[in-house]
């Protein structure tokens, strides 16, 4: 055999280890070469008399994370050549020949006459799993950071290489179409509980686990495999069958609103599949997976959620000729709620923060923010008290300013005040080292301006996060007029030290995620103030592909918020920045009836301390028109919630605040959540066209007004035929 990716070898009892460690990578991953290799071991214990079976474990830390997507991508090209060059139809056999063999191949291997076992430690996802579930024992390790799933819906796919058919096999129908709609991954011991794992072992224990394993059942087959074996749920026309299948429906349309092609074709998949032998189950599997992969939505998915984000993290937009930073100490100053959670994840990066407030109490105060947060991690398995410690030790609190010397880089998380953060900036700049970076995490206010308060603007950059710091993932780099490369460079090496994507937008009132999430907000005010039901509005929100409603949204970043960005705007630039339907509701909810948000428990919805939100039934009074709910389009509704978002993107873009459509659509999606099946707020643009957009705006613009006027770029494009990804292909 030639192996490149594999090491082989067999032992005195005739059992074959294949492990798998592929040069030149940090993490194993499925290739075309990869599967070659797999097929020559198959092939190998298969045809070699001597061999009793094989174990597949790992040579790396993690078994595996899956697929190489880009991989896929390169099928939809394919498709394209051929569909060109000799028609739709020997381009679609082609296409379904090539995007099954990885099902093939495994199934090739469930039924090749030996049994193979897989040894699992770190995470296994996707393909990889795929990959254990052909074979005909599981053992995974104790350890936590071990971990099994199929996530292929967070990319608009489903998982194409017998996953919907193993696993609906292994576990009760309703379990497996939940794990596979959710993604997740799943700790060791709920694997094993739940079927799709046999056993759990110390790590040093996996190889020889699986190896006794094999000496015992040499004739091992796969459940599925034995004329005898029964669903876990019984057929599929029975009525305990019969009792998963209305509710499922109701589930996915509740969870997706019909907008992710990749969750129906899992429940079309597995119901089909399991009226079938497996055989013909993979068959249909295949097809809709075919299907599946040539949509604009799995497109637009992968290459954003996938290959754009992975570019992103590794650094595409790091000036290449910036030595790496070597971050040791972070300061930030500022211990409320941001810059708590920006001293927690830096502390959990490892690094050493120095916590400075106006006095002692406020720091211990942001430091016990993070002794909270690993108490709750405690609290659920993921951390121990070890852990708090260490990380606890890395925070120094305090009042003193002086403490920040020494620091690479101070983030400055102070309230959203010009003249406090100008104080601010002049202290820090007094203790700190003349080439320490000073970023400012600001959610509105223009970094060139802040920069005039300091002595080093070269070495003043904007650093922008998103609430909660913990979970939120997107981190907004903002370039002020002066700010320099090393600058830059630094912000991004400590963005990608504390684990979180980041994009690189130029400076502007707003940046670019705020400008785009405000608008979103500000339509859902207007569509108030027209006589729109709240409850159509916030539906709407959700039927488009937003986490929540636009209503909601404003109630988590606090009503009185958004009316302090309105008044600063039209202080700064005048009545005509604002619009006064949206005014006017603002000061009714904030002056009238001090209706603040979710942070007073009282804001466009009622939090009681008993069950959830609801609607405040106030707001019938605040609205001098009232429609009939019939008479609303809710197609319109979605139009002009996504619109107005996408179209400030595009704004943006032409302004130069953005200007890489992989940071657009990236910092969209997980910034503030804009319709992840789109791809983007650009993505969205260019699958409907931009001719087709264009002429929407002008629609929505006749009847709702100017903000919805499209830009000059966009009838370029429209008019030219262009593209926003089409345009930056070229440039590159």
């Amino acid at each position: 055999m030639n192996l490149t990716n594999f090491r082989f070898e067999t032992d005195s009892d005739g059992i074959a280890t294949a492990t798998w460690d592929m040069p030149g990578r940090s993490m194993n991953v499925i290739t075309p070469e990869l599967m070659g290799e797999l097929d020559q071991i198959i092939d190998k214990v298969a045809g070699d008399e001597a061999i009793k079976g094989c174990v597949i474990t790992s040579g790396k830390e993690s078994f595996s994370g899956g697929a190489d997507l880009t991989m896929l991508q390169g099928l939809r090209d394919l498709f394209v050549k051929l569909a060109k060059e000799k028609g739709e139809q020997v381009a679609m056999q082609s296409f379904f020949d090539e995007s099954r063999k990885l099902s093939l191949l495994y199934r090739k291997l469930e039924t090749c006459g030996k049994p193979f076992a897989a040894a699992i430690h770190g995470i296994c996802l996707g393909g990889a799993f795929e990959l254990s579930l052909a074979c005909q024992y599981r053992v995974v390790s104790d350890d936590a950071s071990t971990r099994v799933g199929l996530p292929e819906i967070k990319v608009g796919l489903f998982p194409g290489a017998g996953g919907t058919q193993r696993v609906s096999r292994l576990m009760q129908t309703g379990d497996a179409l939940q794990m596979m709609f959710k993604g997740e991954q799943i700790k060791a011991l709920p694997a094993r509980n739940t079927g799709l794992v046999h056993a759990v072992v110390p790590r040093d224990q996996l190889v020889a686990n699986a190896k006794e394993w094999l000496k015992a059942n040499p004739q091992a087959k796969a459940p599925w495999d034995d004329p005898k074996f029964k669903l876990p749920s019984n057929k599929l026309y029975s009525p305990a069958g019969m009792q998963i299948w209305p509710p499922a429906n109701a589930i996915y349309r509740r969870e997706t609103n019909d907008n992710y092609p990749a969750a129906r074709a899992i429940l079309s998949a597995v119901y089909e599949g399991l009226q079938l032998p497996i055989d013909l189950a993979l068959k249909v599997e295949s097809r809709y997976f075919a299907k599946i992969l040539r949509t604009k939505e799995a497109a637009s998915m992968i290459r954003s959620l996938f290959v754009s984000m992975q570019e992103l993290n590794k650094g595409a937009r790091r000036p290449a000729d910036v030595p790496p930073s070597r971050l040791k100490k972070v300061g930030v100053v500022g211990a409320g709620f941001m810059g708590a959670g920006i001293a927690y994840v830096t502390a959990q990066a490892g690094l050493e923060v120095v916590l400075v407030d106006r006095d002692q109490e406020a720091a211990d105060k942001g430091k016990a923010y993070s002794h909270k947060l690993v108490s709750d991690q405690i609290m659920k398995g993921r951390a121990k008290t070890a852990d708090r410690d260490a990380l606890l030790g890395r925070i120094n609190a305090t009042a003193d300013y002086a403490a920040l010397k020494g620091c690479d880089l101070v983030v400055e998380a102070v309230f959203e005040d010009p003249k406090v953060k100008a104080e601010v900036i002049a202290k820090v700049e007094a203790a700190i080292g003349p080439k320490a970076i000073f970023g400012s995490n600001t959610s509105t206010l223009p970094i060139t301006g802040l920069a005039e308060h300091s002595g080093r603007p070269k070495n003043f950059i904007g650093i922008h996060f998103f609430s909660p710091v913990e979970k939120m993932l997107l981190v907004e780099i903002i370039m002020a007029k002066k700010t320099g490369k090393k600058a830059l460079a630094m912000a991004l090496d400590f963005v990608r030290a504390i684990k979180k994507t980041p994009i690189v937008v130029n400076d502007t009132r707003g940046f670019y995620a705020n400008r785009c999430v405000g608008n979103y907000i500000r339509e859902g005010h207007l569509m108030l103030m027209e006589g729109v039901p709240p409850a159509m509005i916030e539906q709407a929100g959700k039927q488009a592909g937003m986490p929540v409603g636009p209503l909601s949204l404003n109630d988590e970043v606090a009503v009185d918020l958004a009316y302090k960005v309105l008044k600063a705007t039209k202080a700064q630039l005048g009545e005509g920045a604002v619009d006064r339907a949206q005014e006017k509701l603002l000061a009714e909810m904030v002056e009238t009836h001090g209706r603040l948000g979710r942070k007073n428990k009282k804001g466009f919805y009622d939090y009681p301390e008993a069950g959830p939100k609801r609607l405040w039934p106030g707001l019938a009074d605040l609205v001098a028109t009232h429609l009939d709910p019939e008479s609303v389009d809710m197609q319109e509704l979605k139009h002009r919630l996504l619109v107005t978002q996408a179209l400030e993107a595009a704004r943006t873009y032409e302004e130069g605040v953005v200007t890489d459509p992989r940071e657009a659509d990236v910092g969209s999606i997980i910034g503030f959540g804009f319709a992840p099946y789109s791809g983007g707020t650009l993505s969205y643009i260019d699958n409907m066209g931009a001719a087709a957009f264009v002429k929407l705006c002008e629609a929505l613009a006749k009847k709702h007004g100017e903000r919805f006027k499209p830009n000059k770029q966009l009838k370029r494009m429209a008019k030219m035929g262009e593209s926003y990804y089409g345009t930056a292909k070229k440039a590159a």
